[in-house]
């Protein structure tokens, strides 16, 4: 399950990733990518980076005031034929991305 701790994205941050993005739009809020947790830093994704294999992501602890980071991505990937590819960054704790994703059920009648 996913981390449900979320991140208003300061301004001078926002520009800044802006600024240093592919793209011209950053949200304006964040939600942890990690699994859920209840120590340690949060990272919420703001943008891919523009550099091949880099996002650019808000890092913060509690309340303490976020830092934009460069990290770069996760190389992971499923094991099974055509395995999803985890994204998070490299050498994050706990679960890949697609540890998280509920098994799709069937319907039956």
């Amino acid at each position: 399950m996913r981390c449900g701790h979320w991140l208003w994205v300061p301004l001078d941050l926002g520009r800044e990733a802006r600024e240093k993005s592919a793209v011209d739009h950053v949200d304006r809020a964040v939600q942890c990518q990690l699994s859920t947790h209840h120590d340690g830093d949060h990272h919420g994704l703001l943008s891919d980076s523009g550099e091949y294999g880099t996002a650019l992501c808000l890092r913060w602890c509690g309340t303490s005031e976020a830092e934009l980071v460069a990290l770069p991505d996760c190389s992971v990937a499923a094991s099974e034929p055509d395995g999803e590819g985890c994204c998070l960054f490299a050498d994050h704790a706990k679960q890949h991305t697609w540890q998280n994703t509920p098994e799709e059920v069937p319907c039956t009648s």
